[in-house]
């Protein structure tokens, strides 16, 4: 099975996370199952950025965005080129190493 490293943040994973998970599992409901309380304001509907990650190892196993992630892409705070929205990115048979970036551009927030 492939694993899921998320490198330490500041406020969800302290310590960084490794998980093992089943291929076909978007990287945002891996982390939700396993502790790592990402944000996902649009409730994983591909309609906001707050799920923005940025994938430093694996990102050429994951499925092409398509136009409408690629748009919100756009619009995420830190956008690098291995940039996707974690509802989006669909675990495949390789490993990841999964950052999540320090801000969101999230207006309803409830932790602000």
């Amino acid at each position: 099975m492939p694993k899921i490293v998320f490198l330490p943040h500041e406020e969800l994973c302290p310590e960084g996370k490794v998980i093992e998970v089943e291929p076909g599992i978007s990287v945002c409901d891996a982390a939700l199952k396993n502790g790592v309380e990402i944000e996902h304001a649009c409730e994983k509907a591909c309609a906001c950025t707050t799920c923005h990650v940025i994938v430093r190892e694996g990102f050429d196993s994951l499925g092409e965005p398509d136009e409408l992630e690629e748009d919100l892409l756009d619009k995420a705070w830190g956008l690098e080129p291995e940039s996707r929205l974690s509802c989006q990115a669909l675990v495949d048979e390789e490993d990841l190493v999964v950052e999540i970036p320090k801000y969101t551009i999230n207006q309803v927030s409830e932790k602000h």
